[in-house]
């Protein structure tokens, strides 16, 4: 992969980046995302932001590279401490990291989308909470995507700031509302092999001296839970 071939993953979420947007990137690693996106003539302008200082290097060449240095500013900041007010940021892209850092970085640079910008996020794990966050921040998912790349299944989560919400339900935050209703194949792989992975535990624990029963009933409402989603073609 490199800034004129990216992955299926990226290629999904620079997608969603529109036309012209000026674009924050956090934690872009070798910035192949807005060094794709402007020698595509996609953004106008964009922030490459990289907290580890290897990472932040691989930034700087890769940009200077491609001699996108007028057009992408690459900072050493942690998070979104990267985006300054003049840089009239309208989208933040924040991919490859798991749900729970994507939150932190969101909620400790909360002053930084006063603007409201447009938020793609591609967690590893953890997309329920992140789900949570958003919906607690005045933000309604308008996307979803799952995909599998590489043997490793990835959502990625689009949503816009509208106070006014739709409320979502437990299944909407933990299932995704456009995926569970979708049943596209890699989120039934990947709910799958969830519940497979829980009965499979739980039969282990079933042969334990000590049987914790409140732990099983967890994970059997869970397997039920799982279940009936994927039998809900209604969904």
């Amino acid at each position: 992969m490199d800034a004129r071939h990216l992955s299926e993953r990226l290629l999904k979420v620079a997608a969603y980046v529109p036309q012209a947007a000026r674009l924050a990137d956090i934690g872009s690693d070798h910035a192949y995302l807005p060094a794709y996106l402007a020698l595509n003539k996609r953004i106008s302008y964009a922030v490459a932001g990289e907290i580890v200082k290897g990472p932040y290097l691989n930034t700087l060449h890769e940009i200077e590279n491609e001699g996108l240095t007028k057009l992408v500013q690459v900072r050493h900041a942690d998070g979104l401490a990267a985006i300054e007010d003049h840089d009239q940021i309208d989208t933040i892209t924040i991919c490859g990291m798991g749900g729970p850092l994507i939150k932190k970085i969101l909620e400790d640079g909360k002053d930084k989308l006063q603007a409201h910008p447009k938020l793609i996020l591609q967690p590893n794990v953890g997309a329920p909470q992140l789900r949570r966050w958003l919906g607690a921040n005045g933000y309604q998912l308008i996307a979803e995507e799952i995909l599998e790349e590489d043997q490793h299944i990835y959502e990625i989560l689009v949503a816009q700031y509208q106070p006014e919400q739709v409320l979502l339900d437990e299944l909407d935050y933990e299932f995704g509302p456009f995926l569970r209703r979708e049943q596209s194949a890699p989120f039934l792989k990947k709910w799958q092999a969830e519940a497979f992975k829980i009965k499979r535990v739980l039969q282990q624990l079933k042969k334990a001296k000590e049987f914790p029963v409140e732990q099983q009933q967890r994970m059997q409402q869970k397997i039920k839970q799982i279940e009936g989603v994927l039998n809900d073609q209604s969904a």
